[in-house]
């Protein structure tokens, strides 16, 4: 083989050997790209998957507020019914029929993850209660619920609504 053959086979080697290089860069950068859109589509999927998830946990939590009213009203009528006297037959009825509205709905509330927060006698817990008056005592130690005026809901780990609440605080 002449010396100019031989240059030129070097020559297509090194030319060879540099496209590829150039192919091997490329090959690495479209991985890395590929590996990125993967990893991209895997963060979405998982949002969206616990969006959808939050979406069926919370999605009752508009008409869970809306019916907590209910709740505070029967609830008023059992309290009220139990410091009452004597009453008549078709009272008492009327009274059994209130405490077991009250108590179906409580189920319902349990089956949907809706929770009461009453707090009496705990300590006072921003993230649940609204503070609405203090109560000077030597009693108890301050911040302490001494109490509800209102019961709270949380809906699974939200808050649906505070705790209305007396604390107390040193004399």
């Amino acid at each position: 083989m002449s010396e100019k053959e031989q240059d030129e086979t070097i020559e297509i080697i090194e030319q060879t050997e540099a496209v590829e290089t150039d192919l091997q860069a490329e090959v690495d950068k479209m991985k890395d790209q590929w590996l990125r859109a993967v990893a991209e589509l895997d963060n979405t999927r998982r949002r969206a998957q616990k969006d959808r998830e939050d979406a069926l946990k919370y999605a009752v939590s508009s008409f869970a507020r809306d019916i907590l009213s209910v709740y505070d009203s029967l609830s008023k009528a059992t309290d009220l019914s139990s410091g009452m006297g004597e009453a008549s037959d078709e009272m008492k009825g009327f009274l059994e029929g209130v405490n077991l509205t009250l108590f179906e709905l409580n189920n319902v509330f349990g089956r949907y993850g809706i929770q009461i927060i009453n707090p009496e006698n705990q300590s006072f817990d921003p993230n649940f209660h609204q503070a609405m008056f203090e109560v000077p005592t030597a009693d108890v130690e301050p911040g302490q619920v001494v109490q509800v005026m209102q019961v709270g809901f949380t809906l699974h780990d939200r808050l649906l609504r505070p705790a209305l609440v007396g604390v107390s605080k040193k004399i």
